[in-house]
């Protein structure tokens, strides 16, 4: 009896993830996740009004894995497989810990702006990442215009830093690395299970290092509460964290992990425009530019053969 329970509990979450692979609902969902990722960097501005970084990186993962791991519990959710716990390890170190640690610790130095174009790169490192670890093989039209997209960022981010890299893009550049084996393991394991178990357990996974991180930070580090690093706090935790990987790896497994990744193209752009409006900062002549250029190179990634 528990062997058939076993296997019909799998057989439903089976289901569940395919029903989760229909392209043009992916594509939307993954969409969804970009728009939720570009509030990431203002968000983490604001929360770092008022708490420290290493505050700020402990206490979203724990608020966000509390939502998740109630979302599990409530709907009962069995544990994964085995053979799925290092992918989800690799989860969790990626989008989890280390690119909220590392882009957080760069936000000390850096503007949203500067930081999200940086991250612009992003797109290209997981494309590749995906197709040395999943096997996927885009056609050469695709990667002429990932390259192209790339390097507009890159110029773009050049041309602003006045060519010097600093400690910031460092840890920038760091992220990026970590990230994109997050999302490239995540995206493999949302073909296998429902995208949000994938980020759930992944932020369970955490718990145990997490708040004991949480409870220290937060007595060695000064905190002040405001309207700006509160609503920072809960937009990175249920929002980046949690709401926006559910979607972003639904919309992976539906439309393959290359194509979601090149729509983040458009994600620098949009932190440009939320750290205007959000924060104040000062929008570069040359972001219009790199805008247009960035979704042509978009437009042509999803017509491309995957």
């Amino acid at each position: 009896m528990r062997v058939q329970s076993s296997a019909t509990t799998a057989s439903r979450i089976a289901v569940a993830a395919e029903r989760e692979r229909q392209p043009g609902l992916g594509t939307l969902q993954a969409a969804l996740g970009v728009i939720a990722f570009s509030l990431t960097f203002p968000a983490t501005a604001w929360g770092l009004e008022g708490f420290g970084p290493w505050s700020l990186v402990a206490v979203r993962s724990v608020l966000a894995a509390v939502i998740a791991g109630g979302a599990l519990l409530a709907l009962r959710v069995p544990l994964p497989a085995r053979r799925h716990w290092s992918g989800l390890a690799v989860v969790a170190a990626g989008v989890v810990l280390g690119f909220p640690l590392l882009t957080t610790l760069a936000l000390e130095t850096s503007t949203t702006a500067h930081a999200a174009v940086v991250v612009g790169l992003l797109p290209l490192t997981t494309a590749l990442l995906s197709a040395l670890r999943v096997g996927t093989r885009p056609s050469r039209t695709f990667w002429a215009a990932a390259l192209a997209g790339a390097a507009a960022v890159l110029a773009f981010t050049v041309q602003q830093s006045g060519g010097a890299l600093n400690t910031a893009d460092l840890y920038l550049f760091a992220a990026l690395l970590v990230c994109a084996a997050g999302y490239t393991e995540g995206g493999r394991l949302a073909r296998i299970m429902p995208g949000w178990h994938v980020i759930g357990w992944a932020l369970v996974l955490c718990l145990p290092l997490t708040v004991p991180v949480a409870a220290f930070a937060l007595a060695q580090e000064p905190v002040r509460l405001t309207a700006h690093s509160v609503t920072g706090l809960l937009w990175v935790a249920a929002g980046s964290q949690f709401l926006g990987l559910v979607v972003w790896y639904r919309g992976m497994a539906a439309i393959g992990i290359p194509k979601a990744s090149q729509l983040q193209l458009a994600q620098p752009l949009l932190t440009l425009v939320w750290s205007v409006l959000l924060l104040g900062e000062h929008l570069p002549v040359a972001a219009p530019l790199t805008a247009v250029a960035v979704l042509v190179c978009i437009a042509v990634t999803q017509r491309a053969r995957g």
